[in-house]
């Protein structure tokens, strides 16, 4: 009995497509993580849970020479400390700001070099951006970035990767209050924040526009002593995630 074989041409596309197929899997296979539940139950500490009697209070985009001193002022007056996790590029643009937030005590994470989104693969571009960011945050604040979050909460396996290798410990966020979308106010984003955080939990907030709606780090510069007001009312401490015990725990 005579049995057909494919020509060589389709199996050899058969190979490239299931190639593909396993590179695409790998890329956007963590990302996955963005949803809360799933991190939530599967990886504690990439959803900032740490300490149940703690809230970490954390910061993206910055810094920024016009918005990010109004947030280090109201947290002096509010004897808080943060984790801001910042650009690369933001911070080459206000190094100054970036070493005024260290210098008043603040914490600072990574963001990446720049706020773009993950389309395709490119795990050679990822560390070589993340690496970037790291020697930009190191040389200009005087410390070596310990927490990485990425752009958009987009973890592919490039950028986890590269977190990984570069000894960054990845964390996105237990509670967001929406405060980059245009209209947002003080309001909606202490209620958006409270319908989910919890004791142990972490705050997404942004002290910059940079990637949102122009003006809206005022709502949310508003918005900050009411949110650290009823933390404490609650008999929760507010502070930088060195200082929340959260997992290293990740994809």
């Amino acid at each position: 009995m005579r049995i057909d074989r494919p020509p060589l041409g389709a199996a050899a596309w058969q190979v490239a497509a299931a190639a593909a197929t396993a590179t695409a899997a790998l890329h956007i296979g963590p990302a996955g993580t963005w949803l809360p539940p799933v991190r939530r139950m599967l990886f504690p500490g990439l959803d900032g849970q740490g300490q149940p009697g703690h809230v970490a209070l954390t910061f993206d985009d910055g810094p920024d020479r016009a918005s990010t001193p109004r947030f280090l002022d109201a947290l002096d007056d509010l004897d808080v400390r943060a984790t801001f996790f910042l650009l690369g590029s933001a911070l080459a643009e206000a190094p100054e700001t970036g070493r005024e937030l260290v210098a008043r005590g603040h914490e600072v994470g990574l963001h990446g070099w720049d706020h773009r989104r993950p389309w395709w693969p490119g795990p050679v571009r990822e560390l070589r951006d993340l690496r970037r960011a790291v020697r930009a945050v190191t040389d200009i604040c005087g410390h070596r970035p310990r927490w990485y979050r990425p752009p958009y909460g987009i973890l592919t396996g490039g950028r986890w990767a590269a977190a990984h290798r570069l000894g960054l410990r990845t964390v996105l966020w237990s509670a967001w209050g929406r405060d980059w979308v245009a209209g947002a106010s003080a309001e909606t984003i202490v209620r958006t924040v409270e319908h989910r955080l919890e004791g142990g939990g972490t705050v997404l907030l942004h002290d910059s526009d940079r990637t949102s709606a122009p003006g809206s780090w005022r709502a949310t510069l508003q918005a900050l002593p009411v949110l650290v007001r009823n933390c404490r009312r609650q008999g929760l401490t507010v502070g930088p995630l060195r200082d929340h015990g959260a997992d290293d725990t990740g994809p």
